[in-house]
């Protein structure tokens, strides 16, 4: 099994990235865990308190539970990954079954800041892209697909969003093996990705 990390700031394109790995692939082998699933089960407040949490530090993660699946699909179980929800900011109670394959990715803004995961990954990839750039795809996806307003996105990107980001995100992509700057241009660093998980594949 092939596991690959890949992190990048928010909206910086990291779906488009594993889109585009994925698409190389032969189907059904690739399994995708992503960080957004794995937010803490926030059952036991309220919806006005859990929309104060600080989604954008590690400790929102539930970390000890994406390693123990990610550990679980390393040595061929099968587990049931939780689903989230971002109009909720909570958990749905349901899960979706997630089988192990030869490759494995792990995405997700924080997924490089947790040493004992990163030891996990074969590969590690950050998404790089323009800060500007990021902040307009957030918009666009918060108030189209979340049910946010523009002022409640700008005001978490200055509060939250940016503080974050270059508090804990930005710092990781030291640990990366490779950078992708995601912008036109980037099929040489997408293609050079999938021909080392073919090598490794093979």
């Amino acid at each position: 099994m092939l596991i690959i990390g890949i992190s990048g700031g928010t909206g910086c394109g990291k779906t488009t990235v594993v889109n585009q790995i994925i698409n190389e692939l032969p189907e059904n082998e690739v399994t995708v865990l992503s960080q957004d699933h794995y937010y803490k089960d926030t059952s036991n407040l309220s919806y006005d308190e859990r929309t104060k949490i600080n989604f954008d530090h590690p400790n929102s993660i539930d970390f000890d539970l994406l390693l123990e699946q990610l550990k679980e699909l390393k040595s061929g179980k099968t587990v049931q990954q939780p689903i989230y929800s971002f109009v909720e900011h909570n958990r749905t109670g349901e899960t979706v079954e997630t089988v192990p394959r030869k490759v494995v990715i792990v995405e997700g803004i924080l997924v490089f800041t947790n040493p004992a995961l990163r030891e996990l990954f074969d590969i590690k990839i950050y998404v790089q892209t323009d800060s500007d750039e990021r902040l307009i795809r957030r918009l666009k996806r918060d108030i189209t697909e979340r049910g946010r307003d523009l002022d409640e996105v700008l005001n978490r990107y200055q509060d939250t969003l940016k503080p974050m980001h270059l508090q804990f995100i930005e710092p990781t992509k030291e640990f990366a093996d490779i950078i992708v700057p995601n912008n036109r241009y980037n099929t040489v660093a997408v293609d050079i990705v999938k021909t080392i998980i073919n090598e490794r594949l093979q």
